[in-house]
């Protein structure tokens, strides 16, 4: 377990000749860089894995931002801890000479929520993403360039965290901006379901990655 920047972290090199990406696990809210590790390793078998621990306590449990209330974000703070999320990524690929070009966020909520933001404020850090029950974070004042990125949206019907209305418009903001945007609907709440997973998996074969 390592520090760069604020940023406690697992480094995981690839364990496949074949697999040259790195995944960025973003866990949600109360969880830890050791979380994702298993979702990682079924998204993309072999690639190499960074993750990080939020680094904002909520009633001693780690996020990526702070919020006002549960579904109030603070949307400084937010756009802040991005910034510095993505300079974090920049660092460790110069530290572990990863392919900084073969990128792919993989966050879970609280987790997918600051993905999401990246893919707004700094999308050159990413390849592609999979958003696992996102908020819209905020709606940007200018769309960014996101021509052709691959991003993957998880919801479900029965979320009573996030509306389905905030999903469609989610991905709505995301295609405006050029993303190749796939949701994936399943009928549970704000959980990630077997067949999420499985479908995710399926994406990322199809888009090459």
């Amino acid at each position: 377990m390592t520090e760069i920047f604020t940023y406690i972290h697992r480094y995981e090199a690839p364990q496949s000749v074949d697999q040259t990406a790195t995944i960025l696990l973003l866990h949600g809210t109360g969880g830890d860089e050791n979380d994702l590790t298993n979702l990682g390793r079924m998204l993309l078998p072999g690639a190499g894995q960074i993750r990080p621990r939020g680094n904002v306590l909520e009633h001693g449990m780690p996020r990526f931002f702070r919020r006002f209330a549960e579904g109030i974000l603070d949307i400084e703070d937010l756009k802040a801890r991005t910034v510095e999320l993505a300079n974090f990524v920049q660092q460790a690929q110069q530290t572990y000479e990863f392919d900084a070009s073969k990128v792919i966020a993989a966050g879970f909520s609280n987790g997918a929520n600051i993905a999401a933001s990246m893919l707004f404020l700094s999308p050159a850090t990413l390849q592609a993403a999979i958003l696992l029950h996102p908020m819209l974070p905020f709606v940007p004042d200018t769309l960014p360039d996101l021509q052709g990125k691959p991003v993957f949206i998880g919801a479900g019907r029965r979320d009573p965290l996030v509306p389905e209305a905030q999903t469609e418009e989610l991905a709505s903001l995301l295609k405006q901006a050029g993303a190749n945007v796939h949701i994936f609907w399943h009928n549970g709440g704000h959980s990630v379901s077997a067949d999420e997973v499985k479908t995710a998996q399926g994406w990322l074969k199809e888009i090459g990655i």
